[in-house]
C-alpha cells in the first residue's frame, strides 16, 4: 500500500465512526452486546494503531525498563536497524506514516523518548546527552543491536546527534532531520530568541499553568505554525497537516501531568544542550540532513561544525517542520536511499 492510499484511508476511516457508534446504540437497546462486553479491552497505547491491520501484522508496541524509566517503543520490519527518534510535541506516532515501507528493508524502532508517550517514569535529566545515555542503553545494550541507523526529528535530531557522538562504535548512520543544533552557532539565548514557544516552554512551570487543561486545543493551534503553509512561511497558520486523530493520539499523552512537564522540560534544557554539544567529539558517521523548504542553510551553519560526513543535505519541497506529514513521500525515498548505505 502506498503512503499516499494509507494516509487516505486512515482519514476516511474517520468518518465510519459515527455509523459505528449508531450500531453500537441500537446493540445495547437490544442486549446483542453480550458477546462484546466479554472481550478484552484495548489498552491505550494501542488502540492508535489496533484497526489498522497492516500496520498491526508488522509491528508490535513493547516495553523496557531502563534506568528506573519504563520505555515504550514499537518494533517491526526485518534487515539493519533504524531506531526514530521523535520531538515535540509528538511521539513515536509522528512515524506510522512511513514505518511500513522502512520496514521493508529495515527492522524499525520507534522509540518514546524517556519521560514522554507511553514511556512512564522521570529520566534523571531532559538534556540531550542524557536523553541519549537512555536510548543507547535500550538499544545497545538490552536489545543487543550495535549496527544502529538514528534518525531524529526537531528536538528528537539532538537526541540522535548525541546518540552518534557519545557512541560512534554503535553508530552505523545518522539522520539528523529539520532541527538547529544548540551548540556554539546558537547558543540557549539565542535559542530562545528563535520563536515565541520555545521562549514560552523554557519558562519554568508558566506553560503547564497555562496549558494544563486545554491541552489538545494549545496542540491544535500550534502545529499550523510552523506547518509549511504557517505563519513562519507567510501564510495564514490555519491549515494543519494533522488530522483529528493524530492530535487526538497525541493529545492523550501530553495531557497526562508528568508528559507535559517532561516536554517543556525539552526546551527548558537548552543551555545544557548548548554545553553538551559543545564538548562532544566530532559525528564521524555519514549524516544525512533534511530540513523544511527554505531552511536548509540556516540548520546547516549550526551542524556543519560537528559533523565531519555530511553525504547528503537537502530540504523538503512542499514541507514547514513537519516534514512527515507534510512530504512523506519525499522524506521516505530520501531515507531508504540514505539508510541503504554502509558506514564503510
Amino acid at each position: 500500500m502506498t503512503i499516499a492510499k494509507r494516509r487516505f484511508d486512515r482519514r476516511s476511516s474517520r468518518l465510519t465512526r459515527p455509523l459505528a457508534a449508531t450500531a453500537l446504540a441500537f446493540a445495547l437497546t437490544t442486549g446483542a452486546t453480550a458477546c462484546a462486553a466479554q472481550a478484552p479491552e484495548v489498552p491505550a497505547h494501542t488502540t492508535i494503531t489496533h484497526d489498522d491491520s497492516e500496520f498491526t501484522g508488522t509491528f508490535q508496541h513493547e516495553f523496557a525498563d531502563v534506568e528506573g524509566v519504563r520505555m515504550h517503543y514499537v518494533k517491526g520490519g526485518s534487515g539493519s536497524p533504524v531506531v526514530l527518534l521523535h520531538g515535540w510535541p509528538q511521539t513515536w506516532y509522528s512515524w506510522w506514516e512511513i514505518m511500513p515501507e522502512l520496514a521493508e528493508h529495515h527492522t524499525v524502532y520507534a522509540v518514546d523518548l524517556p519521560g514522554l508517550g507511553d514511556s512512564t517514569g522521570s529520566p534523571t535529566g531532559y538534556d540531550k546527552a542524557t536523553l541519549a545515555r537512555y536510548v543507547h542503553t535500550l538499544i545497545a545494550e538490552q536489545l543487543g543491536v550495535r549496527d544502529a541507523r538514528v534518525v531524529g526529528h526537531d528536538l528528537g535530531a539532538a537526541v540522535a546527534f548525541q546518540y552518534a557522538a557519545q557512541f560512534p562504535e554503535d553508530t552505523e548512520l545518522l539522520g539528523y532531520l529539520d532541527l538547529p543544533l544548540p551548540g556554539p552557532a546558537m547558543d540557549g539565548a539565542a535559542y530562545r530568541s528563535l520563536s515565541w514557544h520555545i521562549a514560552f516552554h523554557s519558562q519554568p512551570r508558566v506553560p503547564e499553568a497555562v496549558v494544563g487543561n486545554d491541552v489538545r486545543d494549545y496542540l491544535e493551534l500550534f502545529y499550523p505554525q510552523v506547518a509549511f503553509e504557517g505563519s513562519s512561511f507567510g501564510g495564514t497558520a490555519q491549515r494543519s497537516p494533522f488530522s483529528d486523530e493524530e492530535i487526538d493520539e497525541y493529545a492523550r499523552t501530553y495531557s497526562r501531568p508528568e508528559v507535559l512537564k517532561g516536554g517543556f522540560e525539552l526546551y527548558r534544557s537548552l543551555d545544557k544542550d548548548a554545553a553538551d554539544t559543545e564538548a562532544a567529539a566530532p559525528v564521524e558517521v555519514p549524516t544525512l540532513i533534511m530540513t523544511a523548504q527554505g531552511q536548509l542553510e540556516g540548520v546547516r551553519s549550526t551542524v556543519e561544525p560537528h559533523m565531519t560526513d555530511i553525504v547528503r543535505a537537502v530540504d523538503v519541497p512542499r514541507a514547514g517542520h513537519w516534514l512527515v506529514e507534510e512530504n512523506p513521500e519525499f522524506v521516505t525515498e530520501e531515507l531508504l536511499r540514505f539508510l541503504g548505505r554502509s558506514r564503510s
